[in-house]
């Protein structure tokens, strides 16, 4: 949740720009000069001042208003509000940059999320009301500021018109299925612990992360953050965390709302699970209708670049985003018909093929959903091992075992701080371990596109009292690069929800059905799928220590000796979504 970026505004135009009723690209040039007013004190409704930045176009009048309220510094370069506000007042909008409550130059305290929902109402009934307002108010951004409109969308702001939300975060337990936050997101609290920017290079990450209790890594990160300790305080779901889910609100979200995220971004569930939300539970069949979806092969920094490890994606991958933007903008804030509307209402781009597509809904409609089941003779310990996968059911089969041992997490390649949690990495290093047991399908014949949501179901005994179980599927080349598509992860104390913790019995065989969130990838001829199955994915999720104890509060850890089943009373597979071709 606690991550941001803005991504690199592109300079490539790949949207197709309709000039139909007069839009065409001359109706993107820049028509205003641009007068920029620096540090506006905005009173909220409890006198609590915050500053804003106001970029207006150079002319006398009456024009709607782009909000975006940030954590990071208005005025710095993190979130492109200069090039932002420049590109949208050039363009006649008033673009308003806002530093949130207890952050730049905004007085009060900061606690994360707590008071975006009045302030973000508050500050968006000010931009209405203002003499160079038509009171037609938009708003934009990416993670926190993506958050940040989901819950003032929920206080209903009479002004606010439409929403661009990008790389939305999930609610809390969909993004931290352990209960906890990430260790990672620590480098998170101190970068906007006060009201500046902290430099994260002074801190050994690896070192704090590897701290417990996870209680008092604050402390061993050289912060004192009581917000941090509040968090571990509230495992999993309670009504502490009640003012910060919306997803199970979309009925009082009243706009229309574009949608923008990347297959290789660490939040890119919010961007499907709210569009699949708003598409089916909007208050209204126009409200369901004004969707749209944008999906790219990027990680969090959107639209930030066609590079990714080792993987290029081609000089379609980063797109004019402005653009698409201001069409949205130019449609719902000013009322000119630019064609947006009429397009499909999701674009994603496939991975592999390196193409964008247009579709009528997500998932998508045509998808065959097929169960690909494990099989191993007992040893599908690391790559070197015996496990397959194949759409035959498992019959009488031994299972596969291995020890999870929290001293020794499988590590989960990253970048030491929270800013990106992986892309699409080769994990043949990580697959020659023994507690990761590795599954391996047939070369397929031809292309295969694989796009949606991905689930393991896994029938699986532990000799602990709590423990976790991981699943990550991957695009196996024929020279055997094992690029991660995407994971997920159970804690077994959750296994039925975040709001409903019980420790198992060990011994005990359970089935666990695990989210793997989602990919769009089109394997190649000989391409194989893999799937790998273990207890760990360190640090993007925080170790499970064994004990059954209290969650964050002791050191204490010890070994389980896990067993994955998969036979015809215990069937385990993963659930991979084909897509035919178009006819």
């Amino acid at each position: 949740m606690f991550r941001q970026a803005f991504g690199k505004l592109a300079v490539q135009l790949l949207l197709i720009v309709p000039c139909a009723l007069g839009w065409g690209a001359d109706a993107s040039a820049p028509t205003y000069s641009v007068k920029i007013e620096f540090s506006t004190r905005v009173k909220m409704r409890d006198g609590v001042e915050l500053s804003v930045d106001i970029y207006r176009p150079g002319s006398d009048g009456r024009f709607p208003v782009i909000l975006s309220r940030t954590p990071y510094n208005k005025s710095t370069a993190r979130g492109g509000h200069l090039e932002l506000g420049r590109y949208f007042a050039a363009r006649g909008y008033v673009y308003v940059a806002m530093d949130v409550r207890g952050r730049g130059d905004s007085d009060g305290t900061f606690t994360p999320y707590r008071n975006e929902g009045p302030d973000g109402y508050d500050s968006i009934e000010w931009c209405a009301q203002q003499p160079w307002s038509t009171g037609k108010v938009g708003t934009i951004g990416a993670s926190y500021l993506g958050y940040d409109q989901w819950i003032t969308a929920l206080e209903q702001p009479p002004h606010l018109t439409t929403m661009i939300v990008m790389t939305t975060p999930p609610d809390p337990f969909v993004e931290s299925p352990t209960g906890l936050q990430s260790p990672t997101y620590m480098s998170w609290h101190l970068l906007i612990s006060g009201h500046v920017l902290h430099n994260l290079a002074a801190v050994d990450w690896p070192s704090v992360y590897a701290h417990l209790p996870i209680y008092t890594m604050d402390t061993a990160a050289g912060l004192d953050s009581p917000y941090w300790r509040q968090v571990v305080d509230h495992p999993g779901i309670d009504e502490w965390w009640d003012p910060l889910i919306y997803q199970n609100k979309y009925e009082r979200v009243r706009v229309p709302i574009m949608h923008v995220s990347g297959w290789y971004d660490d939040e890119q569930a919010g961007a499907t699970m709210n569009y699949i939300g708003m598409t089916t539970k909007g208050a209204s069949p126009e409200l369901r209708h004004n969707q749209k979806l944008l999906m790219g092969p990027w990680p969090h920094a959107v639209n930030s670049t066609t590079h990714l490890g080792d993987i290029e994606f081609g000089p379609t991958a980063v797109i004019d985003l402005n653009l698409y933007e201001l069409r949205w903008f130019d449609h719902w804030l000013k009322g000119i018909d630019t064609g947006i509307m009429e397009e499909s209402p999701v674009r994603i781009f496939v991975m592999g093929e390196n193409k964008w597509h247009d579709e009528k809904e997500w998932p998508i409609a045509r998808t065959k959903y097929v169960d690909y089941y494990l099989h191993s003779k007992g040893h599908a310990n690391s790559l070197y091992g015996d496990g397959t996968l194949s759409p035959t059911p498992s019959a009488d089969e031994p299972a596969d075992r291995y020890t999870y041992n929290p001293a020794m997490p499988v590590p989960f390649l990253m970048e030491p701080t929270y800013a990106q949690l992986g892309g699409p990495d080769d994990y043949r290093p990580v697959e020659r371990r023994d507690d990761v047991l590795v599954f391996t399908s047939e070369p397929f014949d031809k292309s295969t596109t694989i796009c949606g949501p991905l689930r393991l179901k896994l029938s699986a005994a532990s000799s602990a009292t709590d423990t976790d179980f991981t699943g990550k599927v991957l695009d196996v080349w024929p020279e055997g690069f094992a690029q991660r598509l995407y994971d997920g992860m159970v804690r077994a104390r959750y296994r039925e929800g975040g709001n409903h913790a019980s420790l198992i019995t060990p011994g005990q065989v359970y089935s666990y059905d695990i989210d793997l969130w989602n990919t769009c990838q089109q394997l190649g001829k000989g391409h194989r799928i893999r799937l790998e199955v273990s207890s760990s994915a360190f640090p993007k999720y925080d170790r499970n220590q064994n004990t059954g104890e209290e969650l964050g509060k002791t050191a204490n850890i010890k070994s389980a000796e896990q067993t994955i089943y998969h036979d015809a009373k215990h069937p385990s597979f993963v659930r991979i979504p084909i897509v035919p071709e178009q006819p």
